[in-house]
């Protein structure tokens, strides 16, 4: 079934129990989306966030937040600001690893982009240690139950399986010191995933208990509005991944832009977005799922474990 298929059925049949729309407070004048997932370190809890002023584009910064209230985050003053779109965290032992998109410009427009990837155990003091493949988005990483690292790719430089052009590879290193751009890019590609003029990635990786990984993640597709508004849709989706057989199994949509708070748009075509940023498991079984919202907020909702097989 397509996406867009998908996304009218899962529309028709949604059970969202709560949702937010995050507060950044600290940095006037800027909107604050595409957020890394919560997460502790020293007993605080931390996001990092895209920052940019409404009006531009490919300027952004990813800065560092502390929770001062239920859904309310400040900027910690003096931390490290780096040069990057859409942030993510992962912990591989006892170190973050932080990543994000760093744009490359030239006479002032854009040129390339790569992933870069920063590590350490101070988040004042993380490292830059490697960069991805030329024009790769959303390489992704997990600690598996044997110590070792699986890594989520994305190239979209052809066209794929089922005539999509995008596809998920998967592979996996026994330490931080392999991941290179020459791994990243020969990743094998995951089956099943997408369809022609589709597209997505993987946002955030989680081990379960079975030793399979939950893969929180974003696809997306061209469609025209009732405006005649051709729009970028993206949505939230969830599947497991079995990193012994390589294979995938239950995928669902777990989140779609009307999921959120209502909100303005940063373009007209970003009106029906939501990017994933992932999920956080709650006491009471459900999750809190992050995502960024048409390029200008950060929003959070409450849904039901994607993870949980329901009869």
């Amino acid at each position: 079934m397509e996406f867009k298929a998908r996304k009218e059925s899962f529309e028709q049949n949604k059970i969202i129990y709560e949702q937010h729309k995050l507060t950044f407070l600290g940095i006037p004048g800027y909107d604050v989306y595409n957020c890394s997932i919560p997460f502790t370190r020293g007993g605080k809890r931390y996001i990092y966030g895209r920052v940019e002023r409404r009006e531009e584009w490919a300027r952004s910064r990813a800065m560092l937040f502390e929770e001062t209230g239920l859904d309310e985050w400040t900027l910690v003053k003096d931390s490290p600001v780096y040069q990057l779109e859409d942030p993510f965290i992962t912990k591989i032992g006892d170190e973050i690893v932080l990543g994000g998109t760093h744009v490359r410009m030239r006479s002032g427009k854009i040129d390339t982009y790569y992933g870069y990837f920063y590590r350490g155990t101070d988040l004042n003091d993380m490292y830059y240690f490697t960069t991805g493949p030329d024009r790769m988005k959303d390489i992704r990483l997990i600690q598996l139950a044997d110590g070792r690292i699986g890594v989520f790719s994305r190239p979209r430089t052809g066209v794929y399986e089922n005539g999509a052009t995008c596809q998920i590879g998967f592979t996996v290193i026994d330490s931080l010191e392999e991941l290179t751009d020459e791994v990243i890019e020969s990743a094998p590609g995951i089956h099943g995933l997408f369809n022609e003029g589709e597209w997505g990635g993987v946002n955030q990786a989680y081990l379960l208990e079975d030793g399979k990984i939950g893969v929180i993640g974003h696809a997306s597709y061209m469609d025209e509005d009732a405006d005649g508004i051709m729009q970028k849709v993206y949505v939230n989706c969830a599947f497991t991944f079995d990193p012994e057989c390589h294979e995938m199994s239950n995928f669902k949509i777990i989140g779609t832009r009307s999921c959120y708070p209502d909100g303005p748009a940063k373009k007209p075509d970003l009106k029906d977005c939501t990017f994933t940023s992932g999920i956080v498991f709650r006491e009471d079984g459900k999750v809190d799922l992050y995502g960024g919202v048409c390029d200008i907020y950060e929003g959070r909702i409450v849904i039901d474990d994607p993870f949980k097989l329901t009869e």
